[in-house]
């Protein structure tokens, strides 16, 4: 009764809009003090301290610090203008080069929130200037994010690698395949609604050969990043904090030696958003860890598992089972949260039916990520909106072609499994 009790409490301060790492602590607090338990509430405050002490963790902060860097150093706009070259001549050039910039930077930055802001104050704009509609432009600003947090390296795989206990190489690697075939239904999306509307290219001729070897100069040596850092995994060269690390020294030398825009101000900024954006995040990983050590504590996962496997014998229903699951939970809860919560719950099921872990966390990230632009709690769709001032109905709208675009994705990823584990089991 305490857990359940708990479960709700944590439920309705999410829906009343309290900060999701304070609903969490609420909830376990208010197990506690509910349950028959001799161990006092310090014991609360040990569990979140030791969610947060691990080393793999250490990889998110370089990460986030790496987007940020990469902001600053003006990087973004080099991948927009290489973007630009590819895909300008199509039809709806300009929302074309939108998702071919968030496949580039999702190699970069690991955070779909931060590129979908930066798009929004860098492409909306423009893409009005075009004569595409402002909402239109938000939904595929918002919707492009998504392809983030399954590009190495994301923040969700380090996050879902952290807590079910899978290779965040393998999670690394497995996102390749589905990042690019995200970023190819987004296309023929767009060319569809383009060639509709009579969205016009940019450009009117393809570009020669040499226009590209000529823009690729200053876009290739930050697309060298994640082939670097996935390399440097796989042959054993460092983990993946290391790599996170090495990826910070990568994001400096790039903006102070190589492209030369990051100044002594630029860095401080830089750090100090940094510092904000992980402790954050930090934050939500140690409430929830203290959350879902009480479930764990009263052997929920181990209940959930007899009861879906004796109630379900089939693998392949059993998967069409937690996507709409977790469909539904996308709705309300933050992805990185669910993940935390989720994950624990979920992997003594995943072996059970013989599931290969790495290939349900890549279904279970991009299953949570169609969250972020789904009312009323999508954090995507709300930082796009806020930023570009369009109207969450004129968005959902819009986003309804990108919502059927991301529905056959992910039933790709779900039932066809080498789609995520085609280059873990070439390369591993």
């Amino acid at each position: 009764m305490a857990v359940l009790i708990a479960t709700i409490v944590v439920l309705v301060l999410m829906l009343l809009n309290i900060p999701v790492s304070f609903s969490m602590l609420a909830g376990t607090l208010t197990y506690f003090l509910l349950a028959d338990t001799t161990m006092n509430k310090m014991f609360m405050v040990q569990q979140m301290i030791s969610g947060v002490e691990s080393i793999p963790l250490m990889a998110i902060m370089f990460f986030v610090a790496v987007g940020v860097l990469l902001n600053y150093s003006r990087t973004s706009n080099r991948l927009l203008n290489f973007a630009e070259l590819l895909t300008g001549k199509l039809p709806g050039g300009l929302a074309q080069v939108n998702v071919v910039l968030s496949v580039l930077m999702g190699g970069l930055s690991g955070s779909g929130l931060a590129d979908a802001a930066m798009q929004s104050k860098i492409l909306v704009p423009e893409m009005e200037k075009r004569g595409y509609s402002r909402a239109f432009s938000t939904a595929l600003t918002a919707a492009t994010s998504i392809i983030t947090p399954i590009i190495p390296p994301g923040i969700a795989l380090i996050l879902f690698g952290y807590i079910a206990n899978v290779s965040i190489g393998k999670l690394f690697l497995a996102g390749v395949i589905p990042g690019i075939m995200l970023g190819i239904l987004f296309m023929i999306t767009v060319h569809i609604v383009s060639k509709k509307r009579g969205y016009n290219p940019i450009r009117e001729t393809w570009p020669r050969p040499m226009e590209i070897i000529k823009e690729s100069r200053h876009a290739v040596v930050a697309l060298i990043l994640p082939i670097v850092i996935i390399g440097g995994i796989r042959i054993g060269a460092f983990t993946p904090t290391e790599a996170g690390a090495m990826a910070v020294v990568f994001a400096l030398l790039l903006g102070v030696v190589v492209y030369r825009e990051m100044k002594l101000e630029h860095l401080r900024k830089a750090l100090v958003e940094s510092v904000g954006t992980t402790a954050s995040i930090l934050l939500i990983i140690g409430s929830s860890s203290a959350f879902a050590w009480v479930l764990t504590m009263e052997r929920i996962p181990h209940l959930a598992t007899e009861f879906v496997v004796g109630l379900v014998d089939n693998k392949y229903l059993f998967l069409l089972i937690v996507n709409l699951f977790l469909l539904l939970i996308g709705l309300f809860v933050e992805g990185n949260v669910a993940i935390i919560i989720l994950a624990p719950m979920f992997m003594p099921m995943v072996y059970a039916y013989g599931i290969d872990p790495v290939h349900f966390g890549i279904m279970m990230i991009f299953n949570l990520s169609i969250g972020t632009i789904t009312p009323p709690m999508g954090t995507a769709m709300l930082t796009t909106c806020s930023v570009t001032k369009a109207k969450i109905n004129d968005f959902i709208r819009e986003a309804v072609p990108f919502y059927i675009a991301l529905l056959i994705g992910l039933i790709i990823i779900t039932y066809v499994p080498q789609v995520s584990l085609l280059l873990v089991d070439l390369v591993y």
